[in-house]
């Protein structure tokens, strides 16, 4: 063992790094370690862990907790091939809702899911999944590093929606309605998965809202048509994950900025977009700009009272701003360990403390932890 810690993140400090009490919101936030054994935790301002769940998957991305106050989990479904190299750093396959006290109430597995499911409340999913395409369809993808395909197979991306009995009822293909010359892959990107939709939120007037990465695009569907409604312009997002609806209807999207067209020095950003007109409204970035970069992953969270709380994913940093940009509460996730499967822990050979999304909940949102307190 080395006199000096080799690993970058943790030597420079974990658990709560800053906060101004005056300033932040408050509440408590919840986040689950992507290398963890499948342990969720929910810590108060001060960084401390009030609640812990644990659950026999490797998270496969993320956990929420729903308006019922149980919690939405995605976890790795064990013994699945490697489609493509990075297939097992962000593929899922389990998607579980459990009460507070850990028990597992619902169960769904498809194998081909990964990034983002969405518990509907009610028992449904809407969650994103892979087809492949081969032959004059695979061809058909633009763009992309040439011959990156593992086994000629371009893996593109689907919408499923299912109902509590596990009964398709929507189903989307990226195949089907998306322009290939209009979404191409950006020429540095691998030919292995297409768009990679890495995020997908049902909206309020019915449409669906989805990330679609490796093309940077923010797009809404139609359900009716299966059509893209809208789409932020070219240039404006840039490798981005997780927008969401606000209250007066505009976006909020975590930019990450990897490829930003005439940009020389990489930086993310969090940006709210409105959608009428497609412009930034509001943008925060670190003011020394080249201090807050993720390469990948990453959310945002508009907070109740108007602050923002960002996930910086593979820095396990998690924080919250102000709409002027001033930070006023920072926490480092202090859980590290290493990618199990060989194929990422070539491609990630240290221990990293990265989590996908992190979410921010008031004492009013968690009822069944107040009572545990006061009992």
């Amino acid at each position: 063992m080395s006199a000096v810690d080799q690993n970058a993140r943790r030597r420079r400090g974990t658990g709560l790094i800053a906060f101004d009490p005056d300033v932040s919101e408050g509440g408590y936030t919840l986040f689950a370690p992507l290398t963890g054994d499948g342990e969720v935790y929910l810590i108060d301002p001060h960084g401390t862990v009030v609640h812990q769940w644990k659950f026999p998957y490797r998270p496969g991305r993320h956990a929420r907790i729903l308006a019922n106050g149980n919690l939405a989990y995605s976890g790795v479904l064990p013994g699945e091939p490697a489609l493509f190299p990075m297939w097992h750093k962000y593929r899922g396959g389990v998607m579980l809702e459990a009460a507070p006290d850990g028990t597992v109430l619902r169960e769904y597995r498809d194998p081909l899911q990964h990034h983002d499911a969405h518990h509907l409340g009610d028992g449904r999913l809407l969650y994103t999944a892979l087809e492949p395409l081969r032959g004059a369809d695979a061809a058909g993808v633009r763009g992309g590093v040439p011959g990156s395909e593992t086994d000629a197979t371009v893996w593109a991306d689907t919408i499923r929606e299912v109902d509590a009995d596990g009964t398709v009822t929507w189903a989307w293909s990226a195949a089907e309605h998306l322009d290939r010359e209009e979404y191409a892959l950006h020429p540095a990107y691998s030919r292995e998965h297409w768009p990679l939709i890495n995020s997908v939120v049902p909206l309020a007037d019915g449409t669906i809202l989805a990330s679609l990465r490796s093309v940077s695009a923010v797009v809404v569907i139609s359900r009716e048509t299966g059509e893209v409604v809208w789409r932020t312009e070219p240039g404006v997002v840039s490798q981005q994950h997780a927008p969401t609806e606000l209250a007066d209807g505009n976006v909020l999207v975590f930019d990450n900025g990897v490829f930003r067209p005439h940009s020389d020095v990489p930086y993310s950003r969090v940006i709210e977009i409105e959608r009428p007109s497609g412009k930034v409204v509001w943008e925060y970035h670190d003011p020394a700009r080249e201090s807050f970069f993720a390469p990948f992953m990453g959310s945002a969270q508009r907070l109740a009272g108007g602050n923002t709380l960002v996930t910086d994913s593979p820095s396990g940093r998690l924080f919250e701003v102000t709409p002027e940009g001033y930070l006023c509460w920072e926490y480092v996730v202090p859980y590290f360990g290493g990618y199990r499967e060989s194929e990422v822990r070539g491609l990630f050979p240290s221990e990293p403390n990265a989590v996908f999304r992190a979410y921010r909940y008031s004492a009013g949102e968690l009822p069944w932890l107040n009572a545990r307190s006061t009992s």
